[in-house]
Parts: structure tokens; C-alpha cells; sequence
């Protein structure tokens, strides 16, 4: 290849951050252009915070200017329409973008087909709606909350249950703190009899233990049929609710259907270990718009998408040198589940699971992580 390799990465989250910093600690001539609709990484994991008053916007919202003039990237601000020519031109509301190479890491995207969903907020679609709880549980003199999340039954891995809790867990406090939890009722409600199977058996047991504990209400084990505006229905029954709170499960962006990129049955980029778009050339995939081989506990989370961002920076750059690409990720969930002062870490890989009671020591771990994180883009 005559010059400098033309790389395009799609995003601004987690899995399209780290891409970056991987492809420019290999590489200090590539020219890296990022595809996003603005410059600036929202600090999703910090929402859980924002409805008790510990977080705020403009704390989880990181401009990027700063990051992208250091690491010497181009940013063209638009919307992903398209692919052409293999991926080596990507059609966007602002223009074409020719490259040499491409990573996929644009995220997921929530299904929103259950009848009065719009009756529910979905949290983790971002800063607005951890605003629209925290407004609604400020008007609310009592009633019943209802929290929980569904699956893509197409799509086992594409399921982001972790924050459901640390919602239910942080107003249950939220409202102690206030002195007011006596005038509400507090549900957890989940199609699966285990819920957040994903994180492993030890933490079903002790996410239900912690709900029984704090007096949550339980409806598990029943398939959704839809909200009303002050109900949930299941197909076991249904439960008057005040306020919903639900997280569905995940697909592919709506662009992905102008391509002819390979999908998985839930609607994903189908990835290979190495991080490829199965059947396309120099097209990786990283984080939640990717189905990847492995356990069906891979989890949707930052820590996973870091892992596979290394991996397919790596193998991108090996492709563009002619090189066959080798380089794979680990598969390991690692979280706190956070209740505003105190949380519980849970980790799990292919050989054991581990779980460490609700302390203190974890929620200022996980605002450590927070900060030293987001130094890298500040």
C-alpha cells in the first residue's frame, strides 16, 4: 500500500474510543477518520446516578475535540446511511467516506415493539431519560414503580439487564433517603424465572435475596404483552404501575439494513472471533452492534467492547500489511451493581464466577473507574 492506511471507525461510545487508541498506539501514521453525530462520549454508566442527584449532564458528557486533535483524527459529523463497495465507502449524511479499512462500533439499538412502550422509560438510551426519572420521582407523592428488562429472543447475548438493577436498587435507597419509601411499591418484573442468568447463578440468588430484603415485589416468568399508562400486562397477570421503567432487548442499527453486511438472527453484525464481519474484507465489528462466537453470557458492556477493540485494531492492521489476522479477545463480564453509596462486584469468565457482597469499597471503585476513564478523552 502506497501512504498511510485510510482507516473509518463508526462511533463515539466505548467500543469506537477504544478502537481509536488502539489503532493509534500501532499505528502513528494511519489516517483514522471518525464517524459520529457529534464529538462527545456520553458517559452512560454514570446515569444510574442522575435521578438521586449524584451525577449530573455535564459531568457524563466528555467533548472530544480535545482527544481527537491528540490522537490526530479526523471527525466528519454526520449519520451513517450506508455501505458501498465492500465497505470501503461509507455513505453518511454528510458526504462519502472512502477507507482501506472499517470498524463497525455504532452500538445497538432497542426494539421497541411492545404495544405502549412509549409508556415506559427505556434508561439506558441515554441522558434524557435517566432525566425524565429522576423528574418523575421528584412529582410523585407515592404509588407503585415498576422495573425491569426483556431479551431478543432471536439474540441471547443482546440484553442489558445490569443498569435495570442498579435503577431498582438506587431509587429503593433514593426513596429511604427521603423517607418516603413507605408510600411506594417497588416491582421487579422479568419474562425469565431467573433474571440476569447472564451474570451467573450466584448473582440470581443474591439480586432476588437483595430484592426480598429491601421488600421489592417480584412478577417473574412471564412473557410481556404490553404497558398501559398505568398498568404492566404479562401473560400471568397484570399490576397497576405509576411509573415504568424498562430496558427491551437490542438490535442492529436501522442502517445496517442498507448493506448487505451478514446479519446474525437477532438482527447483529455476524462477527468471528478475530472480530470480522463474516464474508467481507477489512470490516471489523466491536461492542453491541456486533454477535460474536462465544458463551451466551457475553455481555453487552464497555469492558467487553475495550477487549474486542484491541483485538480487531490489531488485526485490522495486520490485514492492511498482508498479514493473515490472528489476534482474538477474552470473554469476561466484570461489574458493580451499584445502590447509590454501596455496591456488589460481580465477575465471571469461563472458569469460575466470582460475587463480593454490597460494600461501600465498590461504589467508590466504580466512581474511581468513572474518573480515571474518562481522563483519557478529557
Amino acid at each position: 500500500m502506497s501512504g498511510p492506511a485510510r482507516i473509518t471507525v463508526i462511533g463515539a461510545g466505548f467500543g469506537a474510543l477504544s478502537t481509536v487508541r488502539e489503532i493509534r498506539r500501532r499505528d502513528r501514521a494511519a489516517e483514522i477518520t471518525l464517524i459520529a453525530p457529534s464529538a462527545e462520549l456520553h458517559y452512560l454508566p454514570g446515569i444510574i446516578w442522575i435521578p438521586c442527584g449524584l451525577r449530573t449532564r455535564d459531568q457524563l458528557i466528555v467533548p472530544l475535540d480535545n482527544f481527537l486533535r491528540r490522537m490526530n483524527v479526523r471527525h466528519v459529523m454526520g449519520e451513517v446511511t450506508g455501505l458501498r463497495e465492500g465497505g470501503r465507502v461509507v455513505d453518511t449524511t454528510a458526504g462519502e467516506v472512502a477507507n482501506d479499512a472499517l470498524v463497525i462500533a455504532s452500538g445497538g439499538r432497542f426494539i421497541k415493539k411492545l404495544p405502549g412502550i412509549e409508556h415506559a422509560i427505556t434508561p439506558c438510551e441515554g441522558i434524557a431519560a435517566a432525566e425524565a426519572i429522576r423528574d418523575r420521582l421528584r412529582a410523585m407523592t407515592g404509588g407503585t414503580i415498576a422495573v425491569g428488562f426483556a431479551g431478543n429472543p432471536n439474540e441471547p447475548s443482546a440484553v442489558r439487564g445490569g443498569p435495570m438493577f442498579e435503577f431498582l436498587f438506587g431509587v429503593d435507597e433514593q426513596l429511604k433517603r427521603e423517607g418516603r419509601r413507605e408510600h411506594f411499591n417497588l416491582v421487579f418484573f422479568n419474562p425469565s424465572t431467573e433474571p440476569g442468568n447472564r451474570l451467573g447463578p450466584k448473582a440470581v440468588t443474591h439480586l432476588l435475596a437483595e430484592m426480598e430484603r429491601r421488600g421489592i415485589l417480584t412478577h417473574l416468568g412471564h412473557k410481556m404483552v404490553r404497558f398501559e399508562a398505568d398498568r404492566v400486562v404479562t401473560e400471568g397477570g397484570e399490576f397497576p404501575a405509576d411509573l415504568i421503567l424498562f430496558m427491551p432487548g437490542m438490535t442492529g442499527n436501522a442502517w445496517f439494513d442498507q448493506t448487505e453486511l451478514a446479519r446474525s438472527p437477532g438482527g447483529l453484525l455476524q462477527a468471528d472471533a478475530q472480530c470480522r464481519v463474516k464474508g467481507s474484507q477489512q470490516v471489523y465489528v466491536v461492542g453491541d452492534s456486533g454477535s460474536f462466537p462465544g458463551p451466551d453470557w457475553m455481555p453487552k458492556q464497555a469492558h467487553m467492547a475495550d477487549l474486542q477493540a484491541a483485538a480487531a485494531a490489531e488485526n485490522l492492521l495486520a490485514g492492511l500489511r498482508g498479514q493473515p489476522p490472528s489476534a482474538t479477545f477474552k470473554v469476561e463480564l466484570l461489574c458493580i451493581i451499584d445502590a447509590i453509596d454501596h455496591g456488589t462486584l460481580v465477575f465471571r469468565n469461563a472458569q469460575r464466577q466470582i460475587i463480593l457482597p454490597s460494600s461501600r469499597l465498590f461504589h467508590w471503585a466504580k466512581r474511581f473507574f468513572e474518573g480515571s476513564y474518562l481522563r483519557k478523552y478529557r
